[in-house]
């Protein structure tokens, strides 16, 4: 068979059934039969036993049926076990690792664009504006509304229909538009978009974008209005600055023309974003920096200056759950002093800026900022941070406590494994006595720093114990009627009939004493290791 990369589970199925990654159906089937025949559930009376057996000849026999199917098994010896759970399948005998690997990556990318399709993104948002100012003059609280939602529909892999609308109340005005786009992709490096707007401005156009280097997009656009006829021209430029900057120009012809130049920073800390744009008859500049205490908060810092605007914010966020964000932004300029509050879940937002006042009181302005900022902290200090700190002890200590439960349940299975083991390896070592041939005296499996403080004091402590597994019985099951042991090159030792890893994550180590035609050896291996035995150098 073709050699293969190995799959990250360490060719457990292989382990198990104590075969090479090259082994020849024959082999397979010779190793199948001879497992077969120790955990058979017909062999044992014993309830317990019998439950044990049936347990592992069911993983026996699940590893025989995969290595036994050429298709299944060239799919687990590129991809593992995540390749077959995942579906895929062969068609023609393929011969060539690379002509495998081309089609199952084709078909994993088919598996993966199938579950893309079956699921629609959808995002939205919610604004209220709230006015107090209005509300101490006799008014409403609530000055106006807008909403909007938008859903992305995949309809093929180059097709993608996207629906939207929106709706906005302010005082006694009102309006609304819905919308839909139909995006093409043409090539790898170009696509194109036909968009239609109903509404109080009725507009259609188009839009194409291609790559033209590898560092750069071109877009262009045209929009037409229903409504008097007029035509929007439009055409931007990006380029990548560097692998964490870009930059980008973009003009725009027709009712309201203008030019705009934006640059974007973005690293793994921090986010700075700029733009400077000019029209017609107006004029403006914009900048924001975003900066990342820790995957879970964050601030920011934002300024607009221009013709009809001029104002600066300030505020922070901070991630509540998995999936949900909030933030709050302090906000001041020509139109006063407010407060933003916003709430970020998956795609949809629900934002409430809050005017607090029109003037630019001194004392309102330092007030409106100090009184939330200083509370903000006192809850951080005082309520949340030492609630999150509990709480990721807790998952630290709930994870802790399943890890050892799960490494309870695989020593036992192990051992379980090892009982079956037993009868027949017995025999295999007083076979080998008898001939004065190869007898695994000692075996220990686990941490490499335990394997080898218990080889230098030639016992295993009460500290060493839940990191170190014995293994000389199924060592010594394994020996072949000529005295040999061979295990094979690139295959995880835990993964054999009556092993398990002790210590996940962390390098391991095999220590294997044996006698041999009365002389005694000793060898070390690492976990992925070839070890032969016996062999003159392993003799002390």
């Amino acid at each position: 068979m073709a050699s293969a990369p190995e799959p990250e589970d360490g060719r457990e199925l292989y382990a198990l059934l104590h075969l090479s990654p090259d082994a020849s159906g024959e082999e397979i089937r010779r190793a199948y039969r001879q497992f077969a025949q120790i955990y058979h559930p017909d062999k044992y009376q014993d309830t317990q036993m019998k439950e044990v057996a049936t347990e592992n000849f069911q993983r026996i026999r699940d590893a025989y049926e995969i290595l036994s199917d050429e298709n299944k098994r060239q799919i687990y010896d590129i991809y593992g076990m995540e390749g077959l759970n995942s579906g895929l399948e062969l068609g023609p005998k393929l011969t060539k690792p690379e002509e495998i690997k081309e089609q199952l990556e084709r078909l994993r990318r088919r598996k993966e664009e199938e579950k893309l399709f079956t699921h629609a993104l959808p995002n939205g948002s919610i604004i209220a504006n709230f006015s107090v100012p209005h509300y101490l003059n006799g008014g409403g609280i609530m000055r106006g509304m807008a909403m909007s939602s938008e859903v992305e529909l995949p309809v093929s892999k180059q097709n993608t229909v996207v629906v939207g609308g929106n709706l906005a109340v302010n005082g006694s005005a009102g309006s609304g538009a819905a919308s839909t786009v139909l995006r093409h992709q043409l090539s790898p490096v170009s696509s194109i978009e036909f968009m239609a707007t109903a509404g109080l401005r009725s507009v259609i156009g188009t839009q194409m974008s291609r790559q033209i280097s590898p560092h750069s997009t071109a877009t262009s656009g045209l929009a037409v209005s229903l409504r008097d006829g007029s035509i929007n021209l439009s055409n931007a430029w990006t380029r990548q600055l560097s692998d964490n900057a870009v930059g980008n120009i973009q003009l725009v012809l027709g009712d309201e023309s203008s030019i705009s130049v934006g640059w974007q920073k973005k690293d793994e800390k921090s986010t700075a974003t700029g733009e400077v744009k000019f029209g017609t008859n107006f004029f403006g500049a914009s900048a924001h920096y975003t900066h990342r205490f820790s995957s879970k908060s964050h601030a920011r810092v934002a300024g607009r200056v221009g013709s009809t605007a001029l104002d600066f914010e300030i505020g922070g966020g901070r991630r509540i759950s998995e999936f949900s964000t909030i933030r709050m932004m302090y906000n001041i300029g020509i139109q006063g002093v407010s407060w933003r509050f916003e709430l970020h879940r998956a795609g949809q937002k629900l934002i409430i800026p809050v005017l607090l006042s029109a003037d630019l009181n001194a004392l309102f302005v330092t007030s409106a900022f100090a009184i939330p900022s200083t509370l903000y902290f006192l809850l951080q200090t005082y309520v949340v941070k030492p609630y999150y700190l509990k709480r990721e002890k807790q998952k630290t200590l709930e994870k802790m406590e399943g890890l050892s439960a799960q490494l309870t349940e695989a020593r036992k299975a192990a051992e379980k494994a090892q009982k079956l083991l037993e009868p027949v390896s017995n025999r295999k070592k007083n076979r080998q006595l008898e001939n004065n041939g190869l007898v695994i005296t000692k075996a220990l499996y686990g941490s490499c720093k335990k394997i080898k403080e218990s080889s230098e004091l030639n016992e295993i402590h009460s500290d060493m114990a839940s990191q170190v597994f014995d293994v000389t019985i199924p060592l010594n099951f394994l020996v072949t009627d000529a005295g040999q042991l061979k295990l094979h090159d690139g295959i995880k030792k835990s993964g054999i009939m009556g092993f398990y890893d002790p210590c996940p994550g962390e390098p391991k180590l095999l220590l294997v004493e044996y006698t041999f035609h009365g002389r005694k050896y000793k060898v070390m291996v690492d976990d992925y290791e070839a070890l032969l035995i016996p062999q003159d150098i392993h003799q002390f």
